[in-house]
């Protein structure tokens, strides 16, 4: 008789990758279902159960290279699905708007970070100003949210996504400065070179990109799911030239939904695919 003994590590924090793939499934599944009954936001849910589970809860998971992928993955989506989502015309309509609140969220929190970090707590002024970056900036952690209540087509969504670009920008832009401050860089070639590389990687995704998926919806079948395995492969492709740019890949991804916002249909198949997948597995 042929016995097969198969060992399995049930140690915390937890190694195999099955287990814990099917862990975070049942966190997906049921977190939200769980404080829905108390009327806590399943996104709230989600955190929770990640504080709990996570390093500094029971030590369930830890945050190793596959969490922080599938987080990567789930920060990028969202800001592709606000810049696919966006009602282009009202937010021409309401540029200015955004502008001001971008910019507003981004000098006040700095400004008070900075000042009491340097004059309270006494860091120089490199470190104050590197601190209060972490308080300028913010994500569209609850947009998943106003997409559900169907609010994201109207023109405070709108605002406040414009605003989360145009502060996370100015937040990145001074991590690069400092960054190259601190690396003896921060001279006219950098300067020159960040804004050739912005405004090369700008063109790509905004000019290039609509070209190629022009081509691709017109020429190429769409059984199968290859339409949508070509959006993300754009998407994340968008984000990696971000990242040579010099900011970060949530810019990136949110250009390509931009790039992409005519051309896939709210109502399409290819749409209800992006939005199925990436609100219930990877966001």
């Amino acid at each position: 008789m042929l016995k097969l003994f198969i060992y399995v590590d049930l140690s915390l924090p937890l190694q195999d990758p099955v287990l814990i793939f099917a862990l975070v499934l049942f966190i997906i599944l049921l977190a939200p279902i769980v404080l829905k009954k108390v009327r806590i936001p399943s996104i709230v849910g989600l955190i929770i159960a990640g504080v709990c589970l996570g390093p500094k809860g029971f030590n369930i998971l830890q945050q190793d290279a596959s969490i922080k992928l599938f987080a990567t993955i789930g920060l990028l989506y969202i800001m592709f699905l606000a810049g696919l989502d966006m009602n282009l015309k009202d937010f021409k309509k309401s540029g200015n708007r955004s502008i001001v609140f971008g910019m507003l969220t981004f000098a006040i929190p700095f400004s008070l970070g900075t000042s009491v970090s340097y004059y309270v707590l006494g860091y120089g002024a490199v470190a104050s100003m590197l601190l209060a970056s972490m308080f300028s900036s913010h994500t569209l952690v609850s947009y998943p949210i106003a997409s559900r209540l169907g609010i994201t087509k109207s023109e405070p969504v709108n605002v406040a996504i414009g605003g989360t670009i145009i502060t996370d920008t100015l937040v990145l832009l001074v991590l690069a400065i400092i960054s190259a401050s601190q690396t003896g860089r921060l001279d006219a070639a950098f300067w020159i070179q960040l804004g050739i590389s912005l405004t090369i990687f700008s063109l790509i995704v905004l000019i290039v990109f609509p070209m190629l998926a022009r081509w691709f919806f017109k020429n190429l079948p769409t059984e199968g799911g290859s339409q949508y395995v070509f959006v993300l492969a754009l998407v994340f492709t968008a984000g990696f030239l971000s990242k040579l740019a010099g900011v970060e890949p949530i810019i990136g991804a949110f250009l390509a939904g931009l790039a992409l916002n005519r051309l896939i249909p709210h109502t399409s198949p290819l749409m209800n695919r992006i939005a199925f997948v990436g609100n219930n597995l990877f966001i």
